[in-house]
């Protein structure tokens, strides 16, 4: 997965890169133990403040994606709690349902909308969605 910024978002340039690193785990580009690039390789490389990058990487370890290691730098490093997960993912979707149910999308579609992104995931795991 080749880590990308879109300088046409309004989405902060930090949070792309979360997102961008927890979708790679999600889709196992990136797995338990691998490397990331250090601050300043990544932050050259895609063209952002090392300052950027590192508050990027500060957030994953705080969120329990990464492991911040002086000798190895950032690397993945799953940190699972479940229910704690689990209630992160339910005020994350309350806010998304909301604005769902405002614009009129039912139950039904969002049902069908879950299924299919999760979907995606699974198939790249190999695991069967519950």
């Amino acid at each position: 997965m080749i880590l990308k910024i879109d300088f046409n978002s309004d989405e902060a340039f930090y949070l792309q890169l979360c997102n961008q690193i927890i979708l790679g785990i999600a889709m196992e580009t990136f797995c338990e133990g691998d490397p990331l690039p250090s601050v300043r390789s990544l932050a050259d490389q895609i063209g952002i403040n090392m300052h950027t990058v590192n508050k990027a990487y500060s957030i994953l370890r705080q969120e329990g994606f990464v492991k911040l290691d002086r000798r190895r730098g950032a690397v993945i490093s799953l940190d699972v709690d479940k229910l704690q997960a689990i209630e992160e993912l339910r005020r994350n979707l309350y806010v998304v349902l909301a604005r769902g149910i405002c614009r009129n999308i039912s139950r039904r579609e969002v049902h069908q909308l879950v299924d299919e992104i999760y979907n995606v995931f699974s198939k790249n795991s190999g695991t069967e969605a519950e």
